[in-house]
């Protein structure tokens, strides 16, 4: 089962300066045909596997891959989804 959220931790080169950013699960399933997780305003947007593999996806133009990012599940009792809709499949859709 894919969590509903998780927290994308952004650093930089060094490690000493990050940036927090939750991201939540939608309908979408990104080229490797896992679940691809967006923040609220569709800009940072990640295909995570169910080993927590992150594959950060260009929204827009312009945009470079950052190297440095974190993927951390985020669990309480509103994570959990029997229906579980996006689940990774054999073919990305």
């Amino acid at each position: 089962m894919s969590p509903l959220r998780y927290e994308l931790v952004f650093s930089d080169d060094t490690g000493s300066a990050e940036d927090v950013v939750i991201v939540e699960r939608t309908a979408a399933k990104g080229p490797g045909g896992h679940p691809v997780y967006a923040d609220p305003t569709g800009i940072i947007r990640a295909e995570i596997s169910d080993q927590d593999e992150l594959r950060i996806l260009a929204s827009g133009g312009h945009q470079t891959p950052t190297q440095h990012v974190l993927a951390r599940r985020l669990t309480d009792a509103t994570d959990a989804d029997p229906k579980d809709p996006a689940g990774p499949s054999t073919s990305a859709t």
